[in-house]
């Protein structure tokens, strides 16, 4: 798998739940789906293969309710699994809109609505062109959706994990609270794991080093910037197992 900055081929993207909604609010915003997927098929016309795995914070955030006491985390985690559900078929089916082919695959079996996520099928249809939304995380409670992303990528022998954030790259410290906080533009997964940067949980982290999967974390709001990484720009900070 390339660990430079080279053009990929195949990605994985992860998005967040909030990157549906507004900032601060909830659901699934239209202006904010259509940029979305203007924004994939703008990547997907450079030639790659593109998955998609969703978050679904903007509808419920499981961990919050099972900290309360009210849902056992076991509940939250699936009641955050049908979140994601939501969102990926809104961005299914915006994509479709824009003459762009998409299929929606589960971890939950919802035959209604989604199709269930079979390694071979959801690698026929990144060979046919089409976009795979991978949703309902890895259908197991306690675990997140960046544990979900880096077990996606490594299923389906993606070239990068592209980690779409609301900042520009991994920081020092946070940037919105620290003036002084400064980027990286490289690091390696021993560094973010020893210094517990916010990178991604360490379940996914490790998962990632591991399997020598590289991972670019990089601000999704500016436009132009998932294409911009998936061609190779030095865009966001790149982690992989060497400088």
């Amino acid at each position: 798998m390339p660990t430079e900055r080279t053009p990929y081929k195949r990605v994985l993207l992860k998005l967040s739940g909030e990157a549906f909604c507004e900032p601060g609010g909830s659901g699934v915003d239209s202006e904010e789906l259509q940029v979305i997927a203007r924004e994939i098929c703008e990547a997907h016309a450079t030639g790659a293969a593109i998955a998609v795995v969703v978050g679904g914070g903007n509808m419920v955030r499981g961990a919050e309710l099972a900290r309360e006491g009210l849902v056992h985390q076991a509940t939250a985690d699936y009641m955050g699994m049908l979140g994601t559900v939501i969102n990926g078929l809104a961005l299914k089916e915006a994509l479709e809109t824009l003459d762009q082919p998409a299929r929606c695959m589960t971890a939950i079996d919802i035959p209604a609505v989604s199709e269930p996520f079979i390694r071979g099928r959801a690698l026929r249809h990144l060979e046919h062109g089409r976009i795979v939304i991978l949703v309902a995380g890895t259908g197991n409670p306690f675990f997140t959706t960046d544990t979900c992303a880096a077990l996606r990528a490594t299923e389906l022998e993606m070239d990068v994990v592209l980690k779409a954030t609301k900042v520009d790259g991994v920081y020092t410290d946070d940037p919105n609270t620290n003036p002084n906080a400064k980027r990286y533009d490289h690091l390696t997964f021993a560094e973010a794991l020893e210094k517990r940067l916010a990178v991604m949980d360490l379940t996914a982290l490790t998962m990632c080093q591991e399997r020598r999967l590289p991972v670019v974390v990089f601000d999704f709001k500016k436009p132009g910037n998932i294409r911009r990484v998936i061609q190779g720009e030095g865009v966001g900070t790149l982690l992989t197992n060497r400088m």
